[in-house]
């Protein structure tokens, strides 16, 4: 039980520290954790998963979000999180009409979350919105990584199989959509 407290402890961490730093691959260790809790056969292990995942990504945007409101444009530029202006004022747009489905839907969406916490953070979202908003969207998301490493677990007889599945399946899709998103600007581009 201590190990997989400490497992969960990880899990917390390293999903935290990836949503300040967007370079740490976070629903790879959600799916990897809840492949190895699969293995475990104990659904509680799971449950746990899920919760760790989604504390570590709430914590995260917490911090980055305040990180932007009180750190600005400025310090967003310097820590190279401000790359696509054009972007950000189309996020602005949506995000004025819709605040709370935006921000639950951006979580999901492979390099959509920080563009739209940056966004929201520079518009002046109020705290309470962010906060009540973005609970379900950690939530969502984790589950969601969850399932994928869940399906890799059942799918193979070893843990590591299952594991080096989800986050080639994760890798896989997060590459399929970022070439998408960049092809659709090209077109876009190309036509105006």
């Amino acid at each position: 039980m201590i190990a997989t407290l400490g497992a969960l402890g990880w899990l917390f961490a390293v999903v935290c520290f990836g949503a300040i730093i967007p370079i740490v691959p976070t629903g790879a260790a959600v799916s990897g954790a809840a492949t190895l809790a699969f293995h475990e056969s104990h659904p509680v292990t799971m449950v746990l998963v899920v919760a760790a995942g989604a504390a570590g990504a709430y914590v995260g945007d917490l911090a980055m979000y305040a990180m932007c409101r009180f750190g600005g444009e400025k310090l967003a530029r310097r820590l190279r999180w401000l790359r696509d202006e054009e972007h950000l004022s189309a996020v602005k747009d949506r995000l004025q009409q819709r605040q709370v489905p935006v921000l639950l839907v951006s979580r999901l969406i492979p390099g959509g979350r920080v563009p739209v916490l940056l966004t929201a953070a520079f518009a002046g979202i109020s705290w309470r919105t962010f906060v009540v908003a973005n609970l379900p969207a950690c939530a969502l998301w984790s589950v969601v990584y969850a399932a994928i490493g869940l399906a890799g677990g059942s799918i193979f007889p070893q843990p590591w199989q299952g594991v080096l599945a989800a986050v080639i399946l994760i890798l896989i899709v997060n590459q399929a959509l970022t070439w998408w998103n960049k092809r659709g600007k090209l077109s876009t581009s190309g036509t105006s």
